[in-house]
This record gives structure tokens, sequence and C-alpha cells, in this order.
């Protein structure tokens, strides 16, 4: 079992999304053109838990591990992949946050995600 830091208990809700359908939410919440891999809402409640939503685009990311050949942790399937942004998404729902760019791969937050992400591909332990 996972033990998530900052909120006192949470709700995560994962929906995986076609292309069509990321390229639609993406333009509705950020205003931005085109698919991306992963969108988290959370929306925090006045009892100290969070209810979020992460959605994932599955095209997206077999997109991404077949033209960078292992993923974004460097290592890895479609399968690592797709718990990558799950668990990419919960962070963000949690708060936890990263730069734009290049240095993202070298923040808090990501370094935390790959623990995560090599805790699932090692069945939890």
């Amino acid at each position: 079992m996972l033990a998530w830091e900052g909120a006192t208990a949470a709700r995560v809700e994962l929906t995986l999304l076609d292309g069509g359908a990321m390229r639609r939410l993406n333009r509705r919440a950020t205003g931005r053109r085109g698919v991306t891999d992963v969108i988290a809402f959370a929306l925090p409640q006045p009892d100290g838990t969070v209810l979020g939503d992460v959605y994932v685009c599955a095209a997206a990311a077999r997109r991404w591990v077949k033209t960078e050949g292992a993923g974004k942790g460097k290592g890895g399937n479609l399968d690592q992949e797709l718990v990558r942004l799950a668990v990419h998404g919960t962070l963000h729902v949690l708060g936890y946050d990263h730069p734009a760019g290049p240095d993202r791969t070298r923040s808090a937050m990501w370094r935390r995600q790959e623990r995560y992400v090599r805790r699932l591909a090692n069945g939890g332990r």
C-alpha cells in the first residue's frame, strides 16, 4: 500500500480517454490545442480531504513509448507508462508540482513519482 502524504484522505478517480476526448478536454481545461497524456483536477474539501479526477490518454502514452523508446521514466513499456501517468496525475491532485521543461525530471515530485512506479511495478514492495 502506498502512503500518500499531504491530505488527510483522498478520493481520486481515474478515467482513460481516447485521443479525441483528451484533445477536447485539454482545449476546455487549459486552452491548449492537441492531445496531452495526463490532466488532473483537485477539489480540496473543508474537512481536509481531497477529491480528484485524473484523465489519462492511452494513445498519447502509446505514442510516447513508441517514439521515445521507453517512456518518460526511461524504462518500461506501455503498462508502466500508464501507471506512471496515473501516479503523476494523482500526485498533482494531492498538491505536488514540478517545474516546466527539462528540470521536471530532476524535481522532488518526479523522484517521488518514480519511487511509486517502481513499487507498483514490483507488486507493491
